[in-house]
């Protein structure tokens, strides 16, 4: 068994509604409670974060998956929705849809075309995050193919 280990800082020097930071080896940034749940909405918060880990996710295994297929691709782009719920006070992340743009190149067979849609979606089921989530967060693909 490997195991690996990521590390992340924090600071919140103030208050709920203030801001604080979130930093790694590769990266910084400030961090706050969305104005959506009235909060100042300074830099990121954890409904986009967690919205991003499982967006990364997915685009990565999917191009990995594609390039072991010998799949030719001349684009992959991608947006994706996180769906947070508030209920009587409590908040509940509920779903995640990806909604990817596959290009394949002018030479792709049908055969080729076939699989890439089932990559499509094997990709969001092979995705560590969207494991990690599995059972208290929906998560769908929405595809698109484009020759």
């Amino acid at each position: 068994m490997v195991r690996h280990s990521f590390h992340i800082s924090t600071d919140w020097p103030g208050l709920r509604n203030d801001s604080g930071t979130l930093s790694s080896e590769n990266f910084h940034t400030k961090i706050s409670i969305p104005p959506e749940m009235d909060g100042p909405g300074i830099g990121t918060n954890p409904d986009e974060m967690l919205l991003g880990a499982a967006a990364t996710c997915y685009i990565i295994t999917l191009a990995a998956m594609l390039e072991r297929s010998h799949i030719e691709k001349t684009g992959l782009s991608m947006t994706s929705e996180g769906i947070v719920e508030v209920d009587k006070g409590v908040i509940t992340y509920k779903e995640i849809i990806h909604r990817p743009i596959l290009t394949l190149g002018p030479a792709t067979v049908e055969k080729d075309i076939s699989l890439a849609k089932k990559l499509l979606v094997k990709a969001e089921k092979s995705c560590m995050i969207t494991r990690a989530i599995k059972g208290n967060v929906s998560v769908k693909v929405d595809p698109e193919i484009h020759m």
